[in-house]
């Protein structure tokens, strides 16, 4: 018998290319935070992509989810998110910090679209997103409230009043911590420790399926709590 072999003929699909790296590398002048910001970018990328109820278009939208980034040192991931969804064209990328730049060292609300609240000044963005979240259940609105809040910021005395006071009226909110070693003080018992009331989960801060699921599962209601790991920010020093 002969038989006639058939080439087999296999389609390698390569995965898709990071979009936010190439864009975060034209943001240059800031390297000093490169470490603060790098921190942020796969939780930022999380949100954007998979999470928020938001978009260029529906910037102003009532029923918009709201997102504040407490940790406005170092915002170059938040401004390679924003332009990879279009919020603002990608040239901006390229002048941080000009004197016409509308990209300063801290994300202003005025001059850049999809930015909820200026920030840069450590240690408010909670309390904010605890006003944003009440005012948007006093007026009945469905729409959801995230903050990004770095370890250090929280030696800040001011967050220890919102954390205390979105536990007690069981605040639909959401606060994700980037835990990357530079809290001065730390705290007994870790950073979970000091949020009671509130539920919590510990992620890779470099893993998006975990960041994703904490970020989107059912939890009770009380306020929630997203510590995401990452590496030390003095590890390559």
């Amino acid at each position: 018998m002969n038989f006639k072999l058939q080439p087999i003929v296999m389609t390698v699909t390569a995965p898709p290319a990071d979009p936010l790296r190439p864009l975060i590398r034209r943001l240059t002048g800031d390297e000093k935070h490169d470490a603060s910001s790098h921190s942020t970018l796969d939780v930022l990328w999380v949100l954007y992509d998979r999470v928020l109820r938001i978009t260029p278009e529906t910037a102003d939208a009532p029923d918009r989810d709201r997102f504040l980034l407490s940790k406005g040192h170092g915002p170059a991931a938040y401004y390679a998110v924003l332009a990879a969804k279009g919020f603002f064209p990608a040239e901006w990328l390229d002048d941080l910090g000009g004197w016409d730049s509308p990209l300063g060292h801290h994300p202003d609300r005025v001059r850049i679209p999809g930015v909820e609240v200026g920030t840069g000044s450590l240690g408010h963005g909670l309390g904010l997103a605890v006003g944003v979240a009440l005012g948007l259940r006093a007026q009945g609105e469905q729409a959801r409230t995230f903050v990004l809040v770095g370890d250090a910021e929280l030696d800040e005395g001011s967050n220890h009043e919102a954390i205390a006071y979105a536990a007690a009226i069981r605040l639909p909110l959401t606060a994700i911590v980037i835990d990357n070693q530079s809290a001065t003080h730390g705290w007994p018992g870790g950073i979970a420790a000091r949020f009671p009331g509130w539920d919590a989960a510990l992620v890779d801060g470099r893993d998006r399926e975990q960041i994703e699921y904490a970020l989107v599962k059912p939890h009770h209601d009380r306020p929630n709590l997203v510590l995401a790991a990452v590496e030390p920010k003095w590890s390559n020093r």
